[in-house]
């Protein structure tokens, strides 16, 4: 029911007339919406190669500048390159997002330039760029179905699926879910070990682009140790890709598990509600919006994930509709670290604690009736 109202609401803010259509499915209602933001989004999805060149010189030639001043650096001593190396990281969140823009095709319009940068810039992240692109697609297409988790995304339980679950489920799940490991060690696991193997149900260009991504990074990782001296480089690489994976991990963990994200089962899931109501506006500081590539917008770009990133802020002051999305600032956010169930009953996102208390009125009500 609650869904249902998220996607009227959403039709209406498109001054979609639905008097006259009370009775009719909410397909119908679904599409006229989908037609009315498509045409308004359409001007955003046009990628500028200007603006693209810009990006990648102002990206990832600062990258170039700080290995070369922490190569000087490293002889005189190591600890100089350490604060280097997290500036490093968070330029290497903004590659990301020109990574994560060639794997939607939005960031050139040429296929094969989105093809050479999109390995060039997972290279610098570790992670292959075909086989990502596929996983991506699938959170794209599945974000918000209750019925189609498990690529893509980050591992989410229902209350009834976890308290039904068996007790090595449960402690799983509090293993994965805890904010040490699911912040700190999980990033770095995922980025640096995981993004080694391929999907089981990947197909073969997904499979080889591991492969040919695994064996580059080798030679990556040698070449670099050659020049910096082993620990010199893993120290500067480790601290680089902390910083970036932590920061990356969480942009993608709070733009969609913020306490009235939308979850719904694949009959009354509905795309465009997905994307407005279970992807947050996440109203960064303007230094963090420019090293995050604007990727706080993120309800637009799950309404259209070919609109490139530098297009992103223009097309959200373009219309009200798009400012409609649950909006999020940095400190406000950080109460989403606490949130691990999906309460069906209630519509929302809910921590251990209040599944504690749930539990206990429901033993309660027998005793007290």
């Amino acid at each position: 029911m609650a869904n249902d109202k998220n996607a009227s609401a959403l039709v209406m803010k498109m001054g979609i007339n639905l008097t006259h259509e009370s009775q009719a499915p909410s397909q119908k209602r679904t599409a006229s919406a989908n037609k009315e933001w498509k045409k308004l989004i359409a001007d955003f999805q046009q990628p500028h190669v200007g603006k693209a060149v810009w990006q990648i010189i102002n990206t990832l030639v600062p990258i170039a500048a700080i290995w070369v001043a922490c190569y000087f650096l490293k002889d005189i001593s190591l600890l100089y390159c350490i604060p280097l190396a997290l500036l490093g990281g968070l330029f290497l969140v903004r590659t990301f997002i020109i990574f994560h823009d060639c794997g939607h095709g939005s960031f050139f319009k040429s296929k094969r330039a989105n093809s050479i940068v999109g390995f060039i810039t997972g290279l610098l992240t570790f992670t292959p760029y075909r086989m990502w692109s596929w996983e991506h697609a699938r959170h794209h297409a599945t974000n918000g179905d209750l019925d189609r988790r498990g690529i893509g995304d980050i591992w989410t339980l229902t209350v009834e699926e976890y308290i039904s679950g068996s007790r090595r489920l449960q402690l799983s799940y509090r293993f994965i879910r805890n904010p040490i490991i699911l912040f700190v060690f999980g990033p770095l696991v995922l980025f640096i070990i995981l993004q080694r193997f391929s999907h089981s149900k990947s197909k073969g260009r997904e499979r080889q682009s591991v492969y040919v991504m695994n064996a580059t990074l080798v030679g990556w990782c040698v070449g670099m140790s050659m020049i910096f001296g082993f620990l010199p480089w893993l120290v500067i690489q480790l601290t680089m890709m902390s910083i970036a994976s932590l920061f990356g991990l969480w942009l993608f963990y709070v733009q969609h598990q913020f306490e009235d994200t939308y979850w719904a089962t694949s009959d009354d899931w509905d795309y465009t509600t997905a994307a407005m109501a279970g992807s947050s506006y996440y109203n960064l500081p303007r230094i963090l919006q420019w090293f995050s590539g604007n990727i706080g917008y993120h309800h637009i770009h799950h309404l259209n994930p070919r609109i490139p990133n530098y297009n992103l802020e223009r097309c959200h002051h373009s219309h009200p509709f798009f400012q409609d999305a649950p909006e999020l600032r940095f400190f406000n956010s950080l109460k989403s670290i606490q949130l691990r169930l999906w309460d069906e009953v209630n519509g929302r996102m809910i921590s251990f604690r209040e599944l504690k208390q749930q539990l206990a009125l429901r033993e309660a009500k027998p005793t007290a009736s």
